[in-house]
């Protein structure tokens, strides 16, 4: 694990996150393969805590968007689940699952729930544009940990 992913030892971020990690919903995102190359938990706890850590440097709102980007990507449905629920494509239909999903486990913010709506900004005809400068982190880390992933230069 890289030395910038060692999010078990970053007492805050566990502090924001440790709730979610218990709630099954987040661990079975374990048994999902993500990318080709990762699970869809790993994906979503290194997009949390690169952007917790871009966030807390700005001095933005590093809580709502280590909660969000945990739960950005939080579906269990597989793309040709997806499709046979009419919602649309895959980058479309995933982020309404997602919020769907995380307030089911939890209540959100106006900010958290714009982070979750809107990480597939540009990727899907759908999407809303982000409303606050957390969402466009967000976003910004999730294309950016996608193409690490893809290209295996980010590993978990």
């Amino acid at each position: 694990m890289r030395a910038d992913m060692n999010w078990r030892m970053d007492g805050e971020f566990l502090l924001i996150i440790h709730h979610l990690l218990r709630a099954q919903t987040v661990l079975d995102l374990k048994t999902i393969v993500h990318h080709k190359v990762t699970n869809r938990l790993d994906h979503s706890i290194g997009v949390a805590y690169r952007s917790y850590k871009v966030a807390k440097r700005l001095g933005w709102n590093h809580e709502a968007v280590a909660r969000a980007a945990l739960m950005h990507d939080l579906f269990l449905e597989s793309r040709a689940e997806i499709a046979t629920l009419m919602m649309g494509g895959h980058n479309s239909a995933h982020p309404i699952l997602a919020l769907k999903n995380a307030k089911a486990l939890c209540d959100l913010t106006d900010r958290e729930e714009d982070i979750i709506l809107s990480h597939m900004f540009l990727c899907a005809l759908k999407s809303p544009r982000p409303r606050f400068k957390e969402s466009w982190l967000v976003t910004a880390v999730d294309k950016w940990c996608a193409v690490g992933e893809r290209i295996r230069l980010i590993t978990y």
